[in-house]
């Protein structure tokens, strides 16, 4: 099929485009249920993260947060076992995290 003009293209590409978010659903992401808990998710990674930046013994930058459904699970490295632990603690402290799984390795 060819297209003769450029509003048939952006017709098509505009038809194509409502077809493949209506198949794919909401932002919803990663096996949530609900955009109420992706939202609050996103909440406490964010919590968690700007307490790493704003705390010395922590390097917020060599750390990742991911959460799901109150789940939190640190990962990367840290410079001894207390910066391992103090992430953990202050991961926990968050407000709406259920649990924490802190696979930071201690990087000699």
């Amino acid at each position: 099929m060819k297209l003769r003009t450029p509003l048939a293209a952006a017709v098509t590409a505009a038809v194509v485009a409502v077809a493949l978010l209506g198949a794919s659903g909401c932002a919803v992401t990663r096996g949530q249920e609900t955009v109420g808990a992706y939202i609050d998710d996103t909440t406490i990674t964010t919590q968690i993260k700007s307490r790493f930046f704003e705390n010395k013994a922590v390097a917020g930058s060599s750390i990742s947060v991911e959460t799901l459904n109150g789940s939190v699970m640190l990962s990367g490295f840290a410079k001894n076992a207390n910066e391992r632990t103090t992430a953990e603690t202050i991961a926990r402290g968050v407000n709406g995290v259920k649990s924490v799984r802190n696979e930071i390795a201690v990087r000699p």
